[in-house]
């Protein structure tokens, strides 16, 4: 039976969402001085350079931008049949003392937030860990909330949330897949 198909946001909104996120972070952090920005691949890293090229446009300040990889500190690493790709974590920067937005693009269940936070706990001991995300589309499984939205979609478990990026890494579509 084939999925049906939404388009939830276009490139238009996405920016706005974008735009909207980068005021917020902006206004919670009283600037950009002691910020950086983390994104999970593969997909946050994207939205992450889209929130620094925003923020660079309001404030003229390029704000550290990094992105992380989560796969080995996954809780089913090792128990599915198709492992995944092990990427690369690129952080050139301390992160010791620093307001670290973590960046990703869907948030679901929180399994992959906690991977990552996880992993940025290894590599240094920030001030505190924000977290960013284009959609949350609920159905928590861990105790983790974002602290700025693009936009909230009630999803059914079985829904997919699909971000269509350019090769550019550029946040083209959103889309919603119901089976």
């Amino acid at each position: 039976m084939p999925a049906t198909c939404t388009t939830l946001l276009n490139n238009e909104a996405i920016r706005r969402a974008i735009t909207r996120i980068s005021h917020q972070l902006l206004e919670k952090n009283k600037g950009c001085d002691n910020m950086v920005l983390v994104g999970i691949r593969t997909g946050g890293d994207h939205i992450a350079r889209m929130i620094q090229q925003k923020i660079a446009e309001i404030e003229q300040i390029e704000v550290p931008l990094g992105a992380v990889d989560v796969t080995m500190y996954r809780d089913d690493v090792g128990s599915t049949r198709d492992p995944r790709p092990v990427g690369k974590t690129e952080i050139p920067f301390k992160l010791d003392k620093r307001n670290v937005v973590l960046v990703d693009e869907v948030l679901f269940t929180g399994r992959t937030i906690r991977a990552a936070m996880d992993a940025i706990m290894d590599i240094g001991r920030p001030a505190n860990i924000q977290l960013a995300v284009l959609i949350d589309r609920g159905h928590r499984e861990l105790p983790i909330r974002a602290d700025y939205v693009g936009r909230n979609v009630p999803t059914a478990a079985l829904e997919k949330i699909e971000v269509e990026f350019d090769p550019s890494g550029e946040a083209q579509e959103v889309r919603l897949l119901k089976p």
